[in-house]
């Protein structure tokens, strides 16, 4: 799938006219517990011409291959791709967006030029607030538990909605630094062991055995909802304790990688 991948990559290049700077799988495959056939989802950033950026009207800054922009290659069934302009990318990096921060620690990297993951990391913490990233793992954890496991019936699937945030928070309230994305290293790391622990096991076994369609509805795990509700409670009470700094001191440096690398993607 690697070499699809990059020979998708490479076309959408010359069908946009732009530079892909970075590929990396973000989903269930990053996470460590994907289905026996979950997609491939594959995020990017990528950078258009000089002349693109030297005019007075805001363009569109994402590419969705193949649900919204189209190819004349096939693309195969499972690959899900989207990637965001270079400049749209930098400034979520610099409100400390958690989803680009995952993007830049995948350990399945499938696409790199010009040591843009290098140059991104580097200034990693100039950009990193706990306290937003918190705020994300809190609310997501929290929006999920309520619409997915509290009903008599539940798909097992949805609990690593719920865990894995809550797990990322809890790594962040602990290190104050931006957590592991493998899901697996956070369980041993944050899960002692006992009944919660063996639950959550459990379920990535289960989880990498089976096809997507396959998860049925069944009763919930209440030792796991007891635990999720218990930390939940426990996120939300040490982010009232946390206060986010003010000063910005990345965008020197954001400007500057960015102008780099426009430099170097089209000499």
């Amino acid at each position: 799938m690697k070499e699809h991948i990059i020979e998708v990559l490479q076309q959408m290049e010359r069908e946009y006219d732009v530079k892909v700077l970075y590929a990396c799988e973000s989903g269930s495959r990053a996470w460590g517990f994907s289905s026996m056939d979950s997609d491939y989802d594959v995020r990017f950033l990528y950078i258009h011409t000089k002349e693109w950026y030297l005019s007075i009207d805001h363009r569109r800054d994402v590419l969705e291959v193949p649900s919204k922009d189209s190819l004349s290659i096939p693309v195969h069934p499972l690959l899900d791709m989207s990637g965001w302009e270079l400049t749209k990318a930098l400034r979520l990096y610099r409100k400390s967006n958690p989803p680009f921060f995952e993007w830049l620690h995948s350990d399945l990297v499938y696409y790199e030029k010009y040591s843009t993951l290098e140059k991104l990391l580097a200034i990693e913490q100039k950009v990193f607030s706990p306290v937003t990233c918190l705020y994300h793992y809190v609310s997501m954890a929290k929006r999920n538990f309520r619409t997915y496991l509290l009903e008599e019936e539940v798909h097992h699937k949805k609990y690593f909605t719920v865990l894995r945030p809550i797990l990322a928070g809890k790594w962040i309230i602990l290190n104050h630094t931006f957590p592991p994305i493998k899901f697996e290293v956070l369980v041993k790391e944050l899960v002692p062991v006992g009944p919660e622990r063996q639950s959550i096991e459990e379920l990535i076994a289960h989880k990498k055995a089976r096809k997507e369609h396959s998860f049925q509805l069944e009763p919930p795990i209440l030792v796991l909802n007891d635990y999720l509700q218990q930390e939940i409670e426990y996120m939300e009470r040490m982010t009232k304790n946390m206060k986010a700094s003010e000063n910005d001191t990345s965008t020197p440096l954001l400007n500057e990688i960015f102008r780099e690398l426009l430099e170097k993607a089209w000499q």
